[in-house]
């Protein structure tokens, strides 16, 4: 991705972790077509190790089960990029990570679908003490601006989660 650096996605970080630290909260962040873009805008910001604990890069379908409990007939049937994926996503990396809060994002970049859903296609897990909501949609652009646009909504769903 060229520019981790980007003003609104720094914004967006920064605000998130303020939230954190209002609640007294950390954060792990489980991510597969970001591929730790999430949680490298997080960590971009000074200070952000008193609220990331870490995250789960799981690019590989089989890792999102053995690493943060997807259930696996879940994964035969639908596939990685499933709300319901997004949501056990983020609920395993809370567990695995001991934290508060779990993010995840699992999706398709393109330029190929594997499995027919339009390229764009984003869902988004937020899992807090209080409840998992996922958040999807379809993204317009190409693959960085794909991937991109998901660090984006993840960093507000979460915001607008605490």
């Amino acid at each position: 991705m060229s520019d981790l650096g980007d003003a609104a996605l720094t914004g967006l970080a920064e605000e998130l972790l303020a939230a954190l630290a209002r609640h007294g909260w950390t954060i792990g962040v489980a991510e597969s077509l970001t591929g730790g873009l999430v949680t490298a805008s997080l960590v971009s910001v000074p200070g952000a190790s008193a609220h990331v604990r870490g995250g789960v890069v799981s690019y590989a379908t089989d890792l999102k089960h053995s690493l943060l409990g997807v259930d696996a007939e879940l994964l035969a049937v639908h596939g990685a990029v499933h709300p319901e994926v997004a949501r056990q996503m983020a609920e395993g990396v809370r567990r695995q990570t001991g934290s508060d809060v779990g993010v995840s994002t699992t999706g398709i970049a393109g330029p190929l679908s594997p499995d027919g859903q339009p390229v764009g296609t984003v869902h988004i897990g937020i899992a807090t003490p209080d409840r998992t909501t996922v958040h999807s949609s379809v993204l317009e652009g190409d693959r960085d601006a794909i991937r991109r646009g998901t660090v984006r909504a993840a960093l507000e769903a979460a915001v607008a989660s605490l």
